[in-house]
C-alpha cells in the first residue's frame, strides 16, 4: 500500500499493510509571514518523518478575529459579534495558504487541515477566564456568538476542502474537561455550535477526524461527545482511555493516538530501542484495523523528528 491507499482504509476501519502513523508539530511563527516556507516547513516535516499523513497548521489564525472580542467588556456585548463572510482575509488566508501546502505536498498522502469549535476560537480570542465568566453570566449571549462563528467556519471547511484540495478536517473540540461545565451545560451551551460545524463537514468528506483534546491536562467528560461522529477520533491516550482495544469500542470507529505527547515524557527521553520496544507493543494492541498510530496532541518543538521517524519505521516494519 501506498500512504493514500493505507490511511484511507485506516479511516474506514479497514486492515492495512502496515499501521498507519501521524504526529504534527505547529510551524515556527518565523514562518507564518510567508505562505511559501509555511508549505515548506510542512512537506520538510512530512519527509523528516514520513508520517502517513500531515494534521496541517493552523498557526496564526487561532483567535477570532472580531474587534468585538478585542474590546469585550461585559457577556451583553458577545451579542455584536458579526460574521466576517467569505471574503475576510482571516478565511481567505487560511484558504489560499493550505492550496500552497497541499500542492507542494502533491499526491504523496492524504492532508486534514486543523479546525477549532466556535467556543475554541472565542476562547482563543478572549481567554480562559473571560470565557467562563461570560458564559454563566450569559449562557445565551456566548450562545448567539458561538452560532456566528460556526457560520463562518463553515465556509471556512467548505473552503478547505473543496477549493484549497484538503482530504477532510481535523476538528479540536475542547472545553470537556470534567471541572469545567456539567454534561447538562455542555450540551445546552457548547454542543449546538460543535455539531453545526461537524455535521456539516461530514457532508462534505469521508476523511474528517475529531480531536478530544485534554487541553488542561484534565479528564474529559467523554459523555458529552457520544453524539459526535467522524470516520477517526483523536483521543487522549494519557487522559481519558488507556487502553486502545477500549477506546476503540468506546468510540466505535478508528481511534488515533498512543504517545503522550508532553515534554519529558517517554517519546522525548527513551532510548531508540525502547521506543521502538513501545511501538510493537502499542501496535500489538491496536491491531492493524481501526487503529492509527501518533500522540495525545501537538508534538513540542524540543522533540526531534528523527525521533518521530523511529516510530514511523519501526511501524512499517511490523
Amino acid at each position: 500500500m501506498n500512504k493514500r491507499e493505507r490511511v484511507t482504509a485506516a479511516f474506514k476501519g479497514l486492515e492495512t499493510d502496515h499501521v498507519a502513523v501521524s504526529m504534527w508539530k505547529h510551524v515556527p511563527p518565523k514562518y507564518w509571514a510567508d505562505d511559501d516556507k509555511f508549505a515548506e516547513c510542512q512537506v520538510k516535516f512530512l519527509h523528516d518523518t514520513d508520517v502517513d499523513f500531515m494534521k496541517l497548521s493552523g498557526d496564526k489564525f487561532f483567535g477570532w478575529p472580531s474587534q468585538i472580542l478585542k474590546e469585550i467588556e461585559t457577556a451583553d456585548d458577545l451579542k455584536k459579534v458579526h460574521p466576517l463572510g467569505p471574503n475576510h482575509p482571516y478565511i481567505r488566508g487560511q484558504i489560499e495558504r493550505t492550496k500552497k501546502v497541499v500542492r507542494a505536498l502533491g499526491n504523496e498522502c492524504p492532508a486534514i487541515y486543523l479546525i477549532f469549535a466556535p467556543l475554541s476560537y472565542i476562547r482563543l480570542a478572549i481567554g480562559y477566564p473571560k470565557m467562563m465568566q461570560f458564559i454563566r453570566e450569559n449562557p445565551e449571549a456566548m450562545k448567539q456568538a458561538c452560532h456566528t462563528v460556526a457560520g463562518d467556519v463553515k465556509l471556512l471547511v467548505q473552503g478547505i476542502i473543496q477549493e484549497a484540495g484538503a482530504d477532510g478536517i481535523f476538528y479540536s473540540v475542547q472545553n470537556g474537561e470534567e471541572n469545567r461545565f456539567t454534561a447538562e451545560e455542555y450540551r445546552d451551551w457548547v454542543m449546538p455550535s460543535d455539531k453545526i460545524v461537524l455535521d456539516y463537514a461530514n457532508t462534505l468528506s469521508d476523511m474528517n477526524a475529531i480531536h478530544f483534546c485534554a487541553w488542561e491536562e484534565i479528564p474529559n467528560r467523554l459523555s458529552v461527545w457520544e453524539d459526535y461522529k467522524a470516520p477517526v477520533i483523536s483521543w487522549s491516550r494519557y487522559f481519558d482511555i488507556m487502553d486502545i482495544q477500549e477506546a476503540k469500542k468506546h468510540f466505535g470507529c478508528t481511534v488515533w493516538g498512543g504517545f503522550d505527547n508532553r515534554p519529558g515524557t517517554f517519546l522525548y527521553t527513551a532510548s531508540k530501542e525502547e521506543i521502538e520496544k513501545e511501538v510493537e507493543t502499542l501496535v500489538a494492541q491496536g491491531g492493524k484495523s481501526g487503529y492509527i498510530l501518533g500522540s495525545d496532541c501537538s508534538i513540542h518543538d524540543e522533540l526531534s523528528e528523527e525521533r518521530i521517524r523511529w516510530v514511523v519505521d519501526k511501524a512499517h516494519s511490523i
